[in-house]
């Protein structure tokens, strides 16, 4: 039955792709370089060159009752930064807050909250259970031979090809977030997420916490595992879904506020009321600096395509094979006559100067050396 389920949610998604209607973009996801991913520790250094203009702040949530509120600066403030690497299917997140009252002594849903939604591939429409458009037990649903059972729903369409993740702010003695749905045993686990918190308040106290986590963001997170999963492939310049709001509870005394950056309080079911997000390209470097990469497009006759990787503003380029042959080309390809193994140099050169760098060996037609 299941199995069957999974096949009509794929059904649906392929239909709401054709309706969904899309939002305006509004919001930016910070490109880390390879070598400055954040370790997930809770300490935000890792975020320095996340300028202000990737910030998602407090001004920036709203009530979802209409009434426009906005939260008190005195009692929440609220910043976050999303980050990606490209060649990693993972959303890095920062969230940083400051509250007169953390609510975390509970072992249930409640206290204070930060709900994370995603859709990678921008599919809109449901993705919980209670909106499925075919739930038999919906008030004044019409029974029909499409007609699923809550059991179905959950198994067969919650969080499947969008994520819903209440993440507890802090978790206290509880797991570090609730994922919405039966992938829960996994997708918030390694290889797939990681989290650290930093704080020093006690429940009730009043106090500045920091989080640090990443997800993967799937097109299909199937209840049968991770092998049954399709992940969202991050690539520069495209354009994701995702959504959050902050839940702040004060005591049992005072009102709760439900801080949501979608203008809809259904967001957290509804994937056509996220916000877009971009994947933004890296941010120009200070310097110039070399870098490249090669093809193998005909290994028995060794020919080789180079291509330039550099960064900043360049004019110019050098290549040495490491044969003796030479090019000023920017990306060349280049024939070996003889095997062997080969230190290959590229000095890249702009109006701010030069750089060099060279991969030894990388370059090989043989396992050794010739002697």
């Amino acid at each position: 039955m299941r199995t069957a389920w999974l096949g009509f949610a794929a059904a649906l998604i392929l239909a709401t792709v054709a309706t969904a209607q899309p939002r305006q973009e509004s919001y930016r996801i910070f490109q880390f370089p390879a070598d400055a991913i954040p370790r997930i520790d809770g300490d935000p250094a890792d975020w320095g060159a996340v300028g202000d203009g990737y910030v998602v702040d407090t001004t920036q949530l709203a009530a979802d009752d209409g009434s426009s509120r906005r939260p008190d600066p005195a009692s929440l403030t609220v910043r976050v930064r999303v980050g990606w690497v490209k060649g990693l299917n993972r959303l890095f997140f920062l969230y940083e807050a400051e509250d007169d009252h953390w609510d975390f002594a509970g072992l249930d849903l409640g206290g204070d909250i930060f709900e994370l939604v995603v859709d990678g591939d921008r599919s809109g429409g449901p993705l919980i259970a209670r909106f499925h458009p075919e739930l038999a037990s919906r008030p004044g649903a019409t029974p029909g031979p499409l007609a699923m059972s809550d059991e179905d729903a959950w198994f067969g369409f919650q969080n499947i090809h969008a994520q819903n993740y209440h993440i507890f702010t802090p978790p206290g003695e509880r797991d570090w977030a609730m994922a919405w749905g039966p992938q829960a045993d996994w997708i918030k686990r390694l290889p797939f997420a990681n989290a650290a918190y930093r704080y020093d308040f006690r429940p009730g106290g009043r106090g500045r916490l920091t989080l640090e986590f990443w997800i993967t963001p799937f097109d299909l997170a199937s209840p049968d595992g991770p092998g049954r999963s399709i992940e969202t492939k991050l690539e520069e310049d495209k354009v994701i879904a995702m959504s959050w709001a902050v839940i702040d509870r004060d005591g049992p005394a005072a009102r709760s506020g439900f801080w949501n950056l979608s203008d809809a309080h259904t967001m957290y079911g509804q994937a056509s009321q996220l916000r877009a997000f971009r994947l933004m390209p890296r941010d120009p470097p200070p310097r110039l600096a070399a870098d490249w990469r090669f093809t193998m497009i005909d290994r028995d006759r060794r020919i080789v395509a180079f291509r330039d990787e550099s960064r900043g503003s360049v004019t110019g380029w050098h290549w040495d094979f490491g044969d003796g042959g030479t090019s000023t080309e920017q990306h060349p390809v280049h024939r070996y006559a003889r095997p062997g193994k080969y230190v290959v140099v590229l000095r890249a050169s702009g109006p701010g100067g030069s750089a060099r760098l060279a991969k030894v060996w990388d370059v090989s037609f043989v396992a050794d050396p010739p002697k």
